[in-house]
């Protein structure tokens, strides 16, 4: 029997890790290994921004990935949480009947949709707004190196 609140929440909390992937559909679901080495680059690349500064280069292009896995996870408990209980049941526990209690939505499952609108949207801009502002600047310095 897999819940549709338990599965929401998984994933906005441990989607990085594909911890809602691993529920779903057990420990052989490739995709759920696909989650780790983006948020280990994401991992990494914030350790290097603690060790070398701001300025490392490496970081700017590492850090966002864990951002961008985040996000993406965010989005994954925003579907399950609005998914309607005929397909969750159908899709997640085919000996139970269309109506039955794990695919309805409840408070808690409203409350993980509302908390990864938040959490989502907030980490992917502000990866995004990371990203692109390391960038850019790298390109002004090498512009004014170029014109000394």
């Amino acid at each position: 029997m897999k819940n549709k609140t338990l599965a929401a929440w998984l994933a906005l909390i441990g989607g990085p890790l594909g911890l809602h992937r691993f529920y779903l559909h057990g420990p052989r679901d490739a995709l759920a290994y696909v989650h780790w080495p983006f948020t280990l680059m994401g991992i990494y690349g914030l350790w290097r921004v603690q060790r070398f500064g701001i300025d490392d280069t490496a970081s700017w292009v590492l850090l966002p990935c864990f951002g961008f896995m985040s996000a993406s996870t965010a989005l994954t408990a925003i579907v399950y949480g609005l998914a309607r209980p005929e397909p969750w049941n159908a899709r997640f526990n085919p000996s139970l009947e269309a109506e039955a209690a794990p695919g309805q939505t409840n408070w808690f499952t409203i409350g993980a949709v509302v908390l990864a609108l938040m959490l989502g949207t907030t980490v992917l801009m502000s990866s995004i707004v990371y990203s692109f502002q390391r960038y850019f600047e790298t390109q002004i310095e090498a512009g004014r190196k170029i014109s000394q």
